[in-house]
């Protein structure tokens, strides 16, 4: 079930990037020579260029929650876990039952919530069809194990969490079973979540608001009736977010809360202010007094703060603060043997890199309830003192970077304690730990199936180094490459070349299977830009040619040992600060059957195509969307036909995020059909049988009529973000790398043979003549009473109206030529069909 191997990934990256090349790896920073933020990647993607809006992320999740209720617009067959088991990922909270130690919860960055009752054996996702699946806190009721609460919405600060926003509180009354909404929908991101230690209803949450932005919903919120009704009892500015509350487990009444002023750009960051500071509360939360007595000064420019308050002695209370609005680096440990009335400075020198350089991403203090002098600082390294600050050890058993941790009830010697690189568990109070090697919650950016073998299964992840299984087990994964993993491609002729990349485009090459790796883009212009999500593919006309995009395409015809450059610039350049983007390739298509044809897209809203090699380049998107491209797939038949698709969570209002050109991109027809307005993340072709498949942000889907329509594909995919497919053509098998629950893995099979299943109450239309120039009819062998929209290649409606009866005639002698899709009814329910003006 788990064995003791903390140490795994941080020495597996250490040895992999010394034996690799001695070549000083690239980092890149941002235009302007603004640092760009590594994990921004993730915002940018679906932000460019206007923003989020929340608005049609919740109509999203709407019509996804409709379409599984319903049972309809989606196929059967399930999804197989595909691991790994072995690995982790990013864990924001624990709660462990006050009465039972096998009983316990994890919440996940971005992987929703687990529950174990078995200790740890085996484990069960729980809020999947709840809220969303980014975590901020899990808290159960001391007074009522059955209680249990989800503060949704990750508040540590990074891109990811604030790409992905939560729903609110959760609240559970039968120990996680099923699910209610507690209030705070808008609060975007919890920090922590506090329970009185009697009454279950009373509840304090501490809010962060929306981290691109400012917001009026950051604060310190209180409820008396378990999440009916919420009142916002501390706030300080709309930048300023309310990160941790503590309550005194004597006189309730006493509460602290710490607020940090942080404002975060697609192009840099905040992370600091005079109005970071400490409150206490005398009288359950209706006044507050900000303490100052040895804290630092007012106008100290103060950036996150951790609190903790003693169990034995509720005098004394801890204040872990970081300081420089960029950085947050360490500032140091205060502690109040008072009750906050006066401060000395603990410790400062011996944990002083606890933060490393990023101190925002961490800011969690613990106090063992069953030892005072028993304190941890949780940050990038893990320090804890046990002689009451005297002296301090680093804990180095474990993955780094570490967010949560808590103590049994019950039992002093248990502990358990989640980082970035998944759960742990001491049962001798932390001289040892061990980790849980059964939990699927690794943050995939890409995978790789080895055509030759599908039992290789490969794949990038968040933190957790690019990764392999070479028996096709799920606990068996171990890292190939360190960092940030991102593209991984293996030779389908020859598997002994394996191309794999860290953060930044940092390119490597293996010609004996990934056994040893070396740097491999000493060719390629270092003043280009990279992504941090650099894509790298394999021609699939002739596998020993790779490309490489930056801001132009690089090509090596040597399987990477030398690179040229086959392109200007592709995108539209550097870009100012502020604007959202970087300038860089994003994803890129070669031809199975014409190596001069490549396509290429951008973070800019660029797409270009090339029919010679390279030697002429033309911009084929003037009418596509000016949003993030993030993939590209051509016909295997047909260099013409090929297909696009953007991100974006911008509008309410329908927008397309497939598009189809069938005259090499002189032309695009949106064929996003029925699909929510979600970002699509990937797309796949399959030739035999005619399949499109995508990955979006809300599920697999796939259409088999060429994008008319698009149904769910699969029973049992998480709520999670998908991130890239792969098709394993000899298997029949594709393959699905998800950003917070591992990869999974579908027969293809089940939906030869079953097929869709179809709604009944679909009233089937066609539309004549088409194309046509001056009216169409719609027509149906039912009566028709439905609106209608029609709608152009961006998605702007540009007619509407109501039908009523079998034949309906439009007049659109007023729409331009071009393409545009009808959208007949709402709902569940609507027909989109295809049409074309053509006047002369």
């Amino acid at each position: 079930m788990k064995s003791s191997v903390g140490t795994f990934c941080l020495f597996s990256i250490v040895i992999v990037l010394i034996s690799c090349s001695e070549k000083e790896p690239r980092f890149r920073t941002g235009p302007d020579s603004v640092e760009m933020l590594p994990s921004d990647h993730m915002y940018a993607q679906r932000a460019y260029p206007n923003g989020i809006d929340q608005k049609a992320i919740d109509a999203a999740w709407e019509q996804r929650r409709a379409i599984l209720k319903s049972g309809e617009g989606k196929s059967q067959g399930v999804w197989q876990q595909e691991g790994p088991l072995n690995i982790g990922g990013r864990i924001t909270d624990i709660a462990i039952s006050p009465v039972d130690d096998n009983t316990f919860f994890i919440g996940c960055a971005v992987g929703g919530v687990f529950r174990t009752t078995d200790r740890g054996e085996s484990w069960t996702p729980v809020f999947d069809t709840a809220g969303r699946p980014s975590i901020g806190d899990v808290t159960i009721a001391p007074s009522d194990p059955d209680r249990v609460y989800v503060g949704t919405g990750e508040a540590n600060g990074s891109g990811t969490s604030g790409a992905f926003f939560g729903d609110g509180v959760w609240r559970s009354d039968d120990g996680g079973d099923t699910w209610q909404e507690a209030g705070l929908p808008d609060s975007q991101h919890i920090g922590r979540l506090v329970v009185h230690p009697t009454d279950p209803d009373k509840v304090f949450a501490a809010t962060t608001g929306l981290l691109y932005g400012t917001s009026p919903t950051r604060g310190l919120y209180r409820t008396a009736d378990g999440g009916a009704n919420w009142e916002q009892v501390l706030f300080v500015t709309d930048s300023t977010a309310c990160i941790d509350v503590v309550m005194d487990p004597v006189n309730t009444d006493i509460i602290y809360a710490s607020t940090w002023e942080r404002r975060r750009r697609p192009w840099g960051r905040v992370y600091g202010g005079v109005t970071s500071r400490v409150y206490r509360s005398a009288d359950g939360g209706d006044t507050w007094q900000q303490l100052t007595n040895g804290l630092p000064e007012d106008d100290t420019q103060t950036g996150r703060i951790g609190l903790a308050i003693s169990a034995t002695d509720p005098n004394v209370v801890y204040a872990s603060y970081t300081t420089n609005a960029i950085t947050n680096v360490y500032a140091g440990l205060y502690r109040s043997n008072d009750g906050g009335e006066n401060w000395t400075l603990a410790e400062y020198d011996d944990i002083s890199d606890v933060n490393s350089s990023f101190g925002w991403y961490f800011g969690n203090i613990r106090v063992n309830p069953h030892d005072i002098n028993d304190i941890y600082v949780l940050g990038q390294k893990l320090y804890r003192t046990q002689n009451n600050a005297v002296t301090w050890t680093q804990d180095n058993q474990m993955h780094v970077d570490f967010h949560a941790m808590e103590w049994s009830a019950q039992d002093p010697n248990m502990v358990l304690c989640g980082t970035d690189g998944g759960l742990y568990i001491s049962e001798n109070n932390g001289v040892t730990w061990e980790h849980f090697e059964n939990l699927p919650i690794t943050q995939f950016y890409q995978i790789e199936v080895d055509e030759s073998w599908p039992g290789e299964l490969y794949g990038g992840t968040q933190d957790n180094n690019t990764l392999r299984t070479l028996s096709g087990e799920l606990d068996d994964y171990e890292a190939i490459l360190g960092g940030d993993g991102f593209h991984v491609n293996v030779d389908p002729e020859d598997n002994s070349y394996v191309y794999a990349e860290y953060q930044w485009g940092n390119l490597f090459r293996s010609d004996n299977n990934a056994i040893s790796m070396d740097y491999a883009i000493d060719d390629i212009d270092q003043a280009d830009r990279t992504n941090w999500n650099t894509p790298v593919i394999l021609s699939t006309y002739d596998p020993s040619v790779v490309y490489y995009g930056s801001n132009r395409l690089w090509r090596s015809d040597d399987r990477a040992l030398s690179w040229s450059v086959i392109s200007p610039d592709l995108t539209q350049g550097q870009h100012p600060s502020g604007s959202g983007s970087y300038g860089t390739l994003t994803t890129l298509a070669a031809s199975s059957q014409n190596q001069d044809v490549i396509y290429t897209g951008s973070d800019d809203g660029m797409v270009h195509v090339t029919f010679n090699g390279g030697g002429d380049w033309e911009m084929i998107s003037a009418d596509l969307p000016d949003r993030y491209v993030t993939g590209l797939a051509i016909h295997p038949d047909d260099d013409q036909v090929a297909y696009v698709t953007f991100s974006g969570f911008r509008n309410t209002d329908y927008t397309p995020h497939v598009f189809k050109t069938i005259n090499g991109g002189q032309s695009w027809m949106d064929i996003s059909g029925n699909l929510p307005n979600i970002p699509v993340n990937d797309i796949l072709l399959q030739a035999e049988p005619s399949r499109l498949y995508v990955a979006t942000d809300m599920g697999v889907w796939f259409s088999e009529d060429d994008g008319l329509s698009w149904s769910i594909l699969g029973e049992n995919l998480p709520p999670t973000i998908m991130s890239h497919l792969q098709l394993h053509e000899m298997t029949n098998t594709l393959y699905i790398g998800t950003f917070g629950r591992s990869i999974y893995s579908f027969d293809l099979a089940q939906i030869d043979a079953i097929g869709l299943e179809e709604s009944e109450s679909t009233q089937e239309v066609l539309l004549y003549p088409n194309p046509t120039a001056e009216q169409i009819t719609i027509r149906s062998d039912q009566h028709l009473q439905e609106s209608y929209v029609i709608r152009d290649i961006q998605g702007k409606a540009v007619k509407s109206g109501i039908l009523n009866g079998p034949n309906n005639e439009i007049g659109i002698h007023d729409l331009a030529d071009g393409s545009y899709t009808m959208h007949i009814g709402e709902g569940l329910e609507m027909q989109i069909k295809r049409f074309t003006v053509i006047k002369n």
